[in-house]
């Protein structure tokens, strides 16, 4: 404790990211489910040739010639978009407008952990609904928590499921207050839900150029709502918080939808290989709609495993918490990486079975 913080700031937990090894480290990077393919050639050109004019003024404050370009592509209009530093930064702002000491902040879990920290920060109360053991929504208990805020990730991480349209929208009917469904993983899958913002005042959607996009180091994300929701996150958002490089570039990617298309069909059938080479080797798979797997190793050795992994040069991620502790997140990365890991994997599953089965003797 410190005579600094708020009470509630000393006593949270920070979120944990990732690990993001130096650049130049000679690395199999599947933990932070980046796209492995490099970003839309267009977007790059921009990049080139960055004029310093956009360096010496502040950029536009909410983003223009972004929610022009997603306009045109989702087929929203362009005050219903607001764009943010990321998808998290649009995740703080509808906490900081809508959560406060004795208001509920509701997700179910096991899901982004992030959604607890800003609740947190916020002081709000929270309350987690576990997930059912097929990763089905538990709609009755979310609905009967009626929360000020209600996340829900679809695709969500680190299981991959898509939430059913019908059973969002069961939410959003029934909720009080903000559902915000957070559709990072959107690209990968054959489902969403933007149709809700239509329907229901209270829905937002989330999405973000880091996954489909291969723009996770620009920081660019975006949500869909009614102007009347958008209205209160607008005082919320920090006066000049997209940059004007920023702006520029996911533009032209998100205008771009031809190559986005094109390399995340390339992950889906990734996805699809390496999900069977894993079952080979003895994991439980669940069904993924994102471009990562929940893998559960057959001997229950998931640490182990990411152990052995980091130290032979292959990143992924391992969630030391309940309910997760035995299972692994695998980024899908290109054919090559997902076969080194296979490989990798292979390798120390033989030596620990070989190291469990000289223990029996």
């Amino acid at each position: 404790m410190t005579k600094y913080f708020r009470s509630n700031v000393d006593a949270m937990a920070s979120y944990v990211p990732g690990e993001q090894p130096q650049r130049g480290t000679q690395i199999i990077k599947l933990n932070s489910n980046e796209n492995p393919y490099p970003p839309s050639p267009a977007a790059l050109a921009v990049l080139r040739n960055i004029d310093g004019e956009w360096l010496r003024r502040y950029p536009e404050p909410f983003g223009g010639e972004f929610r022009q370009a997603a306009s045109k592509v989702l087929g929203v209009p362009s005050d219903w978009i607001i764009v943010g530093n990321g998808s998290d930064e649009l995740l703080s702002v509808v906490i900081r407008a809508c959560a406060e000491p004795g208001k509920k902040v509701v997700y179910p879990m096991p899901t982004y952990v992030l959604y607890r920290t800003l609740a947190e920060m916020q002081a709000a109360e929270i309350t987690e609904v576990l997930y059912n053991k097929d990763y089905s929504l538990p709609k009755d208990e979310l609905v009967a928590a009626n929360g000020a805020v209600t996340f829900i990730a679809s695709p969500n991480s680190p299981s991959g499921n898509v939430v059913a349209t019908d059973d969002l929208r069961k939410l959003a009917s029934q909720l009080s207050g903000v559902l915000v469904i957070d559709e990072a993983y959107i690209d990968f899958t054959e489902e969403n839900a933007l149709a809700l913002v239509k329907e229901y005042e209270n829905v937002i959607v989330l999405r973000t150029l880091s996954k489909g996009y291969s723009l996770a180091g620009l920081r660019l994300g975006f949500g869909v709502a009614n102007p009347k929701l958008l209205e209160g996150l607008f005082k919320v958002k920090d006066s000049y918080n997209i940059d004007a490089i920023a702006c520029a570039i996911g533009t032209a990617a998100i205008t771009d939808q031809a190559y986005k298309n094109a390399c995340v069909a390339k992950i889906k059938a990734s996805r699809t290989k390496l999900a069977t080479d894993l079952k080979q080797l003895g994991f439980h798979i669940w069904d993924s709609q994102a471009n990562f797997l929940l893998a559960q190793p057959r001997e229950g050795n998931a640490e182990y495993l990411y152990q052995k992994l980091k130290k032979g040069g292959i990143l992924i991620r391992y969630f030391k918490q309940p309910g997760l502790d035995d299972k692994l997140r695998i980024t899908v990365g290109t054919d090559e990486q997902n076969q080194a890991l296979v490989e990798a994997l292979t390798t120390n599953i033989e030596q620990n079975l070989g190291v469990i089965s000289s223990s029996d003797k």
